[in-house]
């Protein structure tokens, strides 16, 4: 039977922890050195590390990264369910939500996999916690108040620091749901904040309310793109201008076929810079735009 890449990867960095190369306490390779170094997708990158992690020889160490066991660990504050809450965020942030698990989270705190249950419940109430304490460091903009700067550019700050969260912790998007919605009380603060300064313009509140949902869903539609970027960025270690780069001459050959006359304008135009955050903000130009016909004075 065939031995899976990871393992044989796995066994390869097992193999130098032995003969010393890595010694206690030395970092081993991420999972991005690894997909960059055996040209492995970073799910299996991954794998490779959970497996070490099974066979004790390496442990992960916060701002470090994973190490080779064997050195005592620095002392670390009584696990409780704040702990737990911001290990999960740090693996999220590294990796995506994809990578995170129960079990994964309970090997990062060198604990049973079961022990985890005494601080939340499931999976489902680790990513609401884990959305609510993101969103409680982020609070609504208390420089701005409707009165004094008007209802547009407050939903516009309170867009753009959604927006921000999202840039920082690009799994949020793929926990946010407008369906069936997690109650995160900062969340919802969030949604509060909006529909106060819509308020007075003339408004019923379940047309303020689909506002402030609209908004935000705006954003997180966007920002869905952010983790598949990151994750392609991982994978292949190329960067989205780089990849743009390498398809330069595919796109000439395209253009030069005369069948595109539009694309050839706007590449053909000074100010054609395009990425995700000029994308959010025209777009939520446009959405304040038509809003307006909306509110009253």
């Amino acid at each position: 039977m065939e031995i899976p890449v990871y393992r044989t990867i796995a066994a390869e960095i097992a193999g130098r922890i032995a003969r010393g190369e890595l010694p206690p306490g030395a970092t081993v390779p991420s999972t991005r050195q690894i997909v960059a170094e055996h040209g492995v997708a970073m799910a299996t990158a991954s794998k490779v590390l959970a497996a070490l992690r099974e066979q004790g020889l390496v442990e992960a160490r916060p701002g470090v990264g994973t190490v080779v066991s064997g050195v005592a660990r620095p002392v670390e504050a009584p696990l409780d369910r704040d702990r737990v809450i911001r290990a999960a965020v740090t693996i999220a942030d590294a990796e995506g939500l994809h990578a995170l698990s129960m079990r994964r989270l309970a090997g990062e705190l060198g604990m049973p996999t079961m022990s985890l249950y005494r601080y939340v419940a499931d999976k489902e109430e680790l990513v609401l916690l884990m959305m609510d304490r993101v969103m409680g460091a982020n609070p609504p903009p208390q420089d701005l108040s409707p009165e004094r700067d008007g209802w547009r550019a407050c939903v516009r700050a309170l867009a753009r620091l959604q927006w921000s969260m999202h840039r920082r912790h690009t799994w949020l998007a793929q926990a946010v749901s407008f369906t069936r919605p997690l109650l995160a009380p900062h969340a919802m603060a969030q949604t509060e904040w909006v529909m106060r300064a819509l308020d007075g313009h003339g408004l019923d509140p379940v047309t303020t309310f689909r506002i402030a949902v609209t908004v935000a869903n705006y954003v997180r539609g966007t920002a869905v793109n952010l983790e598949q970027e990151a994750q392609a960025e991982q994978e292949t270690g190329i960067t989205d201008q780089e990849w743009m780069a390498a398809q330069h001459d595919r796109f000439a050959a395209v253009l030069a076929t005369g069948r595109f006359p539009m694309f050839t304008a706007f590449l053909a135009a000074n100010d054609n810079e395009f990425d995700l955050d000029i994308l959010m903000e025209f777009g939520l130009e446009r959405l304040l735009d038509g809003l307006e016909p909306l509110l009253t004075d």
